[in-house]
């Protein structure tokens, strides 16, 4: 539903006294009196309605390599059309995205149907990449372009922070594909003081997307605030007790970026961290450094190397229809 300006109003929201307004799509539940934003900025009390205010405008359109996500089990090698909304829900001081995702910045607009006409459109294209900033704050945008996709054989992927709560989340993981989830720390107070949130919605979401969509984990390791080796086996413990040891884990090292001063993750954290998580979890992979090894995928019975990757090059070798080549192992890849 449209408002007089052209607003799409919001999904999940209840009106309160004075026209005041809550939003509850997120963990935030922003209590927005008339003209105020919520914040993520991307949702505004407009006269005692929420509109979502980003709703088809991007700050950019792309076409990655899946593995920029990262995704690395989902269709290896091929790309997916990507966008974000100028929005996000979390505040992290080290964002890696800053410029779009915490300021005010311009867009353009593209309809549902042209997204997934787009995609369908572009070579060596599989799907749409809602992805860059937040895209659970284009909640309206991102439901009704999937439900598009889904009719058309285009497939959806979300590279998100998990920050939702429960109900909007069961609208909207039917309609999705793959998912790389931003788990920054199994610590809650790095989540409210660094993020400005809380882990426990994150790790709900984790575990209910798990039976949906194909689910991969990324852990950016920040030196002194959540690299020690106690946060990161807890963190690898959790992925094998709740979403299970085949689910993919990436550790990314970090930069200093936006508020954040910390020095780039040392490379031995990061294999420090690769070593331990290969005790319990069968793919583990280090992104934002130059050593393909890392990047690999290799067997889990037999070590036998099945997706070779060098950058966004990429080469099947010995995986053949989602199984080892070598000694038959069935492998968590989608190939078709």
């Amino acid at each position: 539903m449209k408002s007089s300006d052209g607003h799409i109003e919001a999904m999940f929201y209840e009106t309160l006294d004075d026209k005041k307004v809550r939003c509850n799509l997120c963990p935030q539940l922003c209590t927005l009196g008339p003209g105020q934003n919520g914040i993520c900025r991307g949702r505004m009390n407009k006269d005692g309605k929420l509109v979502a205010l980003t709703y088809a405008e991007t700050i950019s359109l792309s076409n990655d390599p899946v593995e920029k996500k990262p995704l690395y089990h989902f269709y290896p090698g091929k790309y997916l059309l990507s966008m974000g909304p100028n929005a996000c829900n979390l505040k992290c001081q080290h964002c890696q995205n800053w410029e779009v995702s915490q300021t005010k910045v311009r867009t353009s607009r593209i309809s549902p149907e042209q997204a997934v006409e787009f995609a369908q459109s572009t070579r060596n294209c599989v799907g749409l990449s809602f992805t860059y900033t937040e895209p659970l704050m284009w909640y309206e945008y991102v439901l009704e372009t999937a439900k598009i996709a889904r009719s058309k054989g285009v497939k959806i992927t979300l590279v998100t922070n998990g920050f939702i709560n429960p109900t909007p989340a069961e609208k909207l993981l039917p309609l999705v594909d793959a998912i790389n989830l931003d788990i920054k720390s199994m610590d809650d107070d790095f989540y409210r003081k660094v993020c400005g949130a809380k882990l426990q919605p994150v790790l709900d979401f984790a575990k209910q997307a798990k039976p949906m969509t194909m689910l991969e984990i990324t852990n950016l390791l920040i030196p002194g605030h959540n690299d020690r080796s106690d946060q990161v086996q807890m963190l690898v413990d959790w992925v094998h007790d709740n979403l299970g040891p085949n689910t993919p884990l990436h550790f990314s090292r970090y930069f200093p970026r936006y508020k954040m001063t910390s020095p780039a993750t040392p490379i031995e954290t990061l294999l420090k961290a690769r070593k331990m998580a290969t005790e319990k979890l069968k793919f583990v992979y280090v992104g934002n450094v130059m050593n393909d090894n890392l990047h690999n995928t290799y067997c889990p019975n037999c070590g036998e190397l099945l997706v070779e990757r060098s950058g966004y090059s990429v080469r099947i070798a010995k995986l053949k229809s989602e199984k080892c080549g070598n000694c038959g192992e069935q492998i968590p890849i989608v190939t078709s």
